[in-house]
């Protein structure tokens, strides 16, 4: 059996932004106190952007640090993957899922506020302005591929419906100050009823790590989360990104670099230690 659910939720009706963040275990936070968190949004404070708008980081009025994900006003995409994230992850909690603290629903601004996580995102600390400041030996690394299977597991088995991620890469695997992985921005996710094989969707991701089945067929299951994990671990294993398709004058995206070289090692030639 299978569920077509283009642009859709799967096994569950539509609800509108107000019922869902009305429905779920959330704290609403108001505008003014979100402002002041980030001393008005201070381009000082900002920290990356998300797939719609600015994230800053904060401090709220008891002392918190958040990580503050704003919503571009002019982004309808934007909107609905705000409401699925709130959704979701209101409803969900693990040591290696990213605490979401509150949102604010308030005029025109949709805003998520979220646990601040010292050491961004992997894919800064792994390909980024971070890579040549901070050590990632083996350890750490097998932490991180560890964290990050435990909570793709939980979302795929623990929990009724499941979840499928769809965006499983580096930049949504969000590291603490003990490099603890925590996989966030869940505006992608479906919940997957048991009782499908698949569900028919629009293809969303990031390409260099879409699973083949579900790029060229569009049929999702929770495999696709397990092939961009795949693709995830051989960057952290080998220190490059799945993006990039030049190394030195090998024109080859990195899965196929990987079958040419073999055993891959860090960007500099050294194998970690």
């Amino acid at each position: 059996m299978s569920c077509s659910c283009i642009g859709g939720s799967s096994g569950k009706e539509e609800k509108n932004d107000e019922e869902i963040i009305l429905s779920g275990n959330i704290n609403k936070l108001s505008f003014k106190q979100l402002k002041t968190a980030t001393d008005d949004f201070h381009p000082a404070n900002n920290i990356g952007r998300g797939g719609f708008g600015l994230v800053y980081k904060g401090v709220l009025g008891n002392g918190t640090q958040v990580a503050v994900k704003t919503l571009s006003t002019e982004s309808k995409q934007g909107l609905r993957e705000f409401l699925t994230e709130i959704d979701i992850i209101s409803n969900v909690s693990h040591l290696n899922l990213v605490k979401l603290i509150g949102c604010c629903v308030q005029g025109t601004n949709r805003i998520l506020v979220y646990e601040y996580l010292e050491n961004r995102s992997l894919d800064t600390v792994l390909l980024g302005s971070n890579s040549k400041t901070t050590i990632l030996d083996w350890e750490k690394r097998s932490a991180i591929c560890k964290g990050t299977a435990r909570g793709l597991a939980y979302l795929h088995e623990d929990i009724v419906p499941p979840i499928v991620h769809r965006d499983i890469k580096a930049s949504n695997i969000l590291l603490d100050k003990d490099f603890t992985p925590k996989i966030g921005d869940f505006g992608l996710a479906k919940l997957f009823p048991d009782n499908i094989t698949h569900i028919t969707t629009q293809i969303r991701g990031t390409t260099a790590y879409l699973a083949p089945e579900y790029m060229l067929g569009g049929k999702l299951t929770k495999k696709a989360d397990v092939y961009s994990f795949g693709v995830l671990i051989l960057e952290i294993v080998s220190g490059r990104s799945s993006g990039k398709t030049s190394w030195g004058e090998i024109q080859k995206l990195l899965l196929e670099w990987a079958t040419l070289r073999g055993r891959p090692t860090l960007r500099d030639g050294r194998s970690p230690t």
